[in-house]
């Protein structure tokens, strides 16, 4: 069993909102890998990184996402982070993997680069333009396809996806 499509970008990028749009026009399932920790953990994931650290939380975001891939065979987004680990990156290989980009301007926009970002507590705008610089390559090598999501609504970002993919609504 195998994702029928994979979500991976920056916290804020609308990976959930899409993949539930996506999930509904293919007529199949929607998987979030982060959803999947808070209700394994029973608690956030801001207070995963703040209670037990980002190694702790990245080790529980490399099995829930090892688990989703063998499991689930319907649209699965992955969170912000996912990518870092070699080992999910090498489990993506064969994956219809899709990164929804957004540039910085778009992410305040939605996310305001508020303190729920438990990595983006201190300077925000910087920090996010660090965390992208680092992972901006590791999305690009995970993808099949790129679908910038700035200025787009998120059913316009649902169709392009639909569309790099070349896959038909159910």
């Amino acid at each position: 069993m195998s994702p029928r499509l994979v979500l991976t970008g920056p916290m804020g990028v609308g990976k959930s909102t899409v993949g539930q749009l996506l999930a509904e026009r293919l007529g199949v399932g929607y998987r979030d890998t982060d959803d999947d920790i808070v209700a394994a953990e029973g608690r956030e994931i801001s207070d995963i990184f703040v209670e037990d650290g980002e190694p702790a939380f990245r080790a529980l975001e490399k099995a829930a996402v090892r688990q989703a891939l063998a499991s689930h065979d319907g649209v699965l987004s992955l969170g912000g982070g996912a990518i870092l680990d070699a080992d999910t990156r090498a489990l993506l290989a064969g994956e219809r993997v899709v990164y929804l980009s957004m540039d910085v301007e778009e992410a305040v926009r939605r996310t305001g680069l508020g303190a729920a970002r438990p990595l983006l507590a201190v300077n925000p705008r910087r920090q996010w333009r660090e965390l992208m610089e680092a992972r901006r390559p590791l999305y690009e090598e995970t993808a099949t396809a790129v679908v910038p999501t700035d200025g787009r609504t998120p059913e316009e970002v649902a169709e392009a996806v639909l569309d790099a993919l070349e896959l038909k609504e159910a």
